[in-house]
C-alpha cells in the first residue's frame, strides 16, 4: 500500500505524494474545513505513523489516503449550490445547525462534492423555504 510522504496545496486543490512515487489530489471542495482555513492553518499537519492518513489538529480533519483514490470532481452548478449563490446571505453553519445536519456535510452538497438523496434534498430545501416564511412574518 502507498504511503503518504508529502503533502501540499496548488491552485484550490490538496495533493499528496507518495512512496511510490505517485501523486494524488482532491479539490478543496471536498474538505470544507481545509477550504476554510488559512494557508497557515493548512501548513499544520501531520502525516499519522502508518502514512496512510493526514492530521490537522488545529483543525480537528483528518484525511485518509483513500479519499484521494475518488476522482469525482466537484459539481458547484447543483441546485443545493445555485440557492446558496443566490442567497449568499446564508450562513452555511447556521443552515446546516437550523436543519439538523453537519456543517461539513451541507458545505460538501454545496460544493457539489457530494450529491444529496432525494429526502436530504428536500430535507435541506423545505428548511430554507420555512425560514423564508418566518422572515416574511416579521
Amino acid at each position: 500500500m502507498d504511503r503518504i510522504i508529502k503533502v501540499w496545496f496548488e491552485s484550490e486543490r490538496i495533493y499528496i505524494g507518495t512512496d511510490s512515487g505517485k501523486k494524488f489530489s482532491r479539490p478543496l471542495q471536498a474538505f470544507p474545513l481545509l477550504l476554510d482555513a488559512t494557508p497557515e492553518q493548512r501548513a499544520l499537519y501531520e502525516i499519522g505513523l502508518e502514512g496512510d492518513d493526514i492530521r490537522w489538529e488545529e483543525l480537528d480533519e483528518d484525511i485518509h489516503i483513500s479519499s484521494f483514490y475518488e476522482t469525482a470532481e466537484p459539481d458547484p452548478g447543483n441546485e443545493i449550490a445555485a440557492i446558496f449563490k443566490r442567497f449568499p446571505q446564508l450562513n452555511v453553519s447556521e443552515m446546516a445547525r437550523y436543519i439538523g445536519i453537519n456543517k461539513s456535510l451541507l458545505a460538501r452538497y454545496i460544493y457539489g462534492v457530494k450529491r444529496p438523496s432525494p429526502q436530504r434534498r428536500e430535507q435541506i430545501i423545505s428548511a430554507i423555504r420555512t425560514l423564508g416564511q418566518e422572515m416574511a412574518e416579521i
